[in-house]
This record gives C-alpha cells, structure tokens and sequence, in this order.
C-alpha cells in the first residue's frame, strides 16, 4: 500500500474531528461470505425515512475524505465535461481528480455525523413492496444451473427512498443498492448531503433491493451477483425500475416518476458480492451505469462452475485482477472501491483466486495505470464489509462519486 505525505483536510473535517457490511441491511458488522463462496407480488406501504445510527466526519463537497490516511496520487485523468447532463438547473465544479486514489485509514473508526438523522432536514419518503419471481423472465427461481435446494419461486423486498427535493416528472438520478443495505446510513446521508446547501448534491433516489436469497456456488444471490454477465443489469433496468414506477402506492404519490436514462445519473451500490454486481453492472452493463460503489468487493473466482459465462470467464470476477480490466479500453467509470486488512480470504495465496484483500488492491492498480477516476480505501483493523468503515466514509463516498452532477 502506497502513502504519500500529504492529505486534503476539509473545512468540515476542521470543525469536526478528521477521520477517515453485512447483507442483512445495516452497517453494523462484518458481511456474510460474499457469494460463490426475501421479498412477493405487490403488497406496498410508504413512510417517512426513518433515523439511522451514530456520529462524526466528512469531508467538503470537494471530496477530499474521511480518511486519516492519504492519497498517493491522483490516479483519474482531468475530463472536460463533468457528469452531468438529464438534470435540472446548473452544474457543480467539473469532476476532475480530486479525490481520486490510494487512501489508508483505520485502525480507530468515527461515525460521519451525515449518516444519522439531523432534526430539520427534510425526510423525503420511503415505499417498500415485494417482487415476485413469477413476474421475472431473468431471474425466475429456476434457472439450471442453480443448487436444487436453491430452485423455487421467490419474494424479493424492494424499498425505495426518495428525497424531499425530488420534483415528480424530473428525470431522477439514482443509487440501486444490492442486498437492501446500509438502508438507514445511506437514506440519512443523502437528505442530509441533499438538505446543505454547501454540498451542492443532486436529488438521488436510492433502491434497496434484496437478492433472491442464499448465497455462494449454485444459489440465487450467487446467479445474480457473482455472473460475469449482463443478467443482473437487465433485471434491474428492465424489471426492478419498472416494478418501482409500477407500484401503486408510488405511482399515487409520484405519477410522473421519472429516472434518468443517463448513465452518470446512475449509480450502483454493494458490499462483498453486491460490490461484484455493481462493477459488473458498468463492465458489461452496456454503459448505462457509470457510478460504481463497492465494499470488500468479491472480484474473486465465486462465479458458479456451471455458469454458461464460464467458457469466457473461467475465473468469474477474478478477471477483473488479471487481463480484463487492463486489455480493455479504458471505459468511462467511476470506482469506488474498499477492503478491509483482514477481509476475507487475506492469509490465502494468489493460486486460490479467493484473497479479497489482493482483488481489491491487484483492481486498484489497475485502474490507477488505466487512467479511470478511483478512489480505492485501504482499511487497517478492517474485516468484510466493516460497518465502521461504512459509517465513516460513507457521506465522503458519495460527495466524490456524485461531484459534478447537475444539482436542482
């Protein structure tokens, strides 16, 4: 791991305090394994977003981070045209490079004070329904190559938030977040980041959408999550979205729903094998998500040894470590990516294909020689999707994956 001597510190780090998962939905823990190794038809409800958890730093809205670590450079190349485009209103500063880079943060964590619920902000509204497997012509709970205990119609449970600001017939930007997590912190973060001025941050609708259940070789989760294919992006631009607008008590209070077709509006979100499906959502996604969050990403070999995807990709999301990455041209996305020092998998050598904390650092050196705009996050004392490390990067993560999206 590469530190450098300097650090960007914050006017709001300044005030505060400067510092720098689990599938079942909060970041309160470690995750579950990560895959290779729910949810019905239409019953909805809306509420108001509900609070979070905790307290303590960030960063401006230039991003430079909640890390007590620093970057050892920029790694992004300067882009001429900032993300924007399909919002309303003006833009905020041109992405640039700042932010971009190697971080270490850790061992001692602090709560962002952005990811608990603040008295005065407004809290938008949330809806949950469920989606029924019967409804899907992708995942339909019977694929062949799934485990034979894993066969079987299924409920998946969505939740959507949607921030107070959000004017019904705008063309929203959005987050969709595997596994439904982290749902209190990343709902809090945004109404909060929304509500300050001074953040100058779009109005994003977040997603929560859990699996279709189980997890590692031959189930549900894994068939979703941990396929080197498209599956999972069609599902979500095709079936999950339309599901969302579809929705009754959603489509009452929001007739005109609107999400944003453009790919740096759209963003996706996951921890260990969620954290898999979202850069796989913007490798093969057909360039329609350019914003990519990951957390103790799975980029290991947890694709199913039955999977069609394996004749090309015999060691699943472990590609991404080798030649996929690298050989390519380089795409135009935004990468988010973290791991823990005792992620998983991190005493096994390289021939396992299955070392979490070498995937995820093996992808970051990648993307610094490809030129992509990254921001890779070492974390010390850190195991798999460590609910510190989220609630401390949190709101810093997503002023940097957002900066230069128009703004209402």
């Amino acid at each position: 791991m590469i530190r450098s001597s300097t650090c960007t510190i914050s006017l709001l780090v300044a005030l505060s305090i400067a510092a720098c998962g689990s599938d079942n939905g909060a970041a309160d823990g470690s995750g579950g394994s990560g895959g290779k190794g729910s949810n019905g038809s239409s019953s909805s409800s809306s509420s108001s977003s509900p609070s979070s958890s905790s307290s303590s730093s960030s960063s401006s809205s230039s991003s430079s981070s909640s890390t007590s670590g620093s970057t050892s450079g920029t790694g992004g190349t300067d882009d001429p045209d900032p993300n924007g485009g399909g919002g309303q209103g003006g833009t905020v500063d041109p992405v640039g490079t700042e932010g971009d880079g190697d971080f270490e943060i850790g061992p001692n964590y602090q709560d962002a004070p952005e990811i608990k619920r603040i008295d005065g902000v407004p809290q938008g509204r949330t809806f949950t329904f469920s989606l029924s497997s019967r409804e899907s012509e992708i995942f339909t709970g019977h694929d062949p190559t799934l485990n034979d205990n894993a066969k079987g119609d299924f409920n998946r449970r969505v939740e959507v938030a949607i921030p107070a600001t959000y004017v019904d017939g705008a063309e929203a930007p959005f987050m969709v977040v595997q596994d439904a997590r982290d749902r209190n912190e990343i709902i809090n973060t945004i109404n909060n980041l929304v509500a300050d001025p001074n953040n100058r941050f779009p109005s994003v609708i977040a997603i929560f959408a859990a699996s279709g259940g189980g997890d590692s070789y031959g189930s549900e989760r894994g068939l979703e999550y941990d396929t080197m294919s498209d599956a999972y992006q069609r599902f979500v631009d095709t079936e999950l979205l339309e599901a969302v607008k579809n929705d009754r008590a959603v489509h009452a209070a929001y007739p005109n729903l609107k999400f944003t077709s453009n790919p740096d509006g759209r963003a996706t979100y996951g921890c260990s094998s969620g954290g898999a499906a979202a850069l796989t959502m913007g490798w093969f996604g057909h360039d329609t998500y350019r914003k990519i969050v990951t957390y103790s990403g799975t980029f290991v070999d947890q694709q199913n040894p039955r999977a069609p995807t394996e004749a090309e990709y015999p060691d699943g999301a472990w590609e991404y470590t080798e030649g996929l990455i690298r050989e390519s041209p380089r795409k135009p996305l935004r990468i988010f990516l973290q791991v823990g020092d005792n992620d998983l998998g991190s005493t096994r050598d390289e021939a396992s294909h299955h070392n979490w904390v070498m995937a995820n650092q093996r992808v970051a050196a990648i993307l610094k020689e490809k030129g992509y705009h990254y921001r890779f996050v070492y974390a010390k004392g850190a195991g798999h999707c460590e609910g510190r490390v989220i609630k401390q990067t949190l709101p810093d993560t997503l002023r940097w994956m957002w900066r230069g999206y128009p703004v209402d």
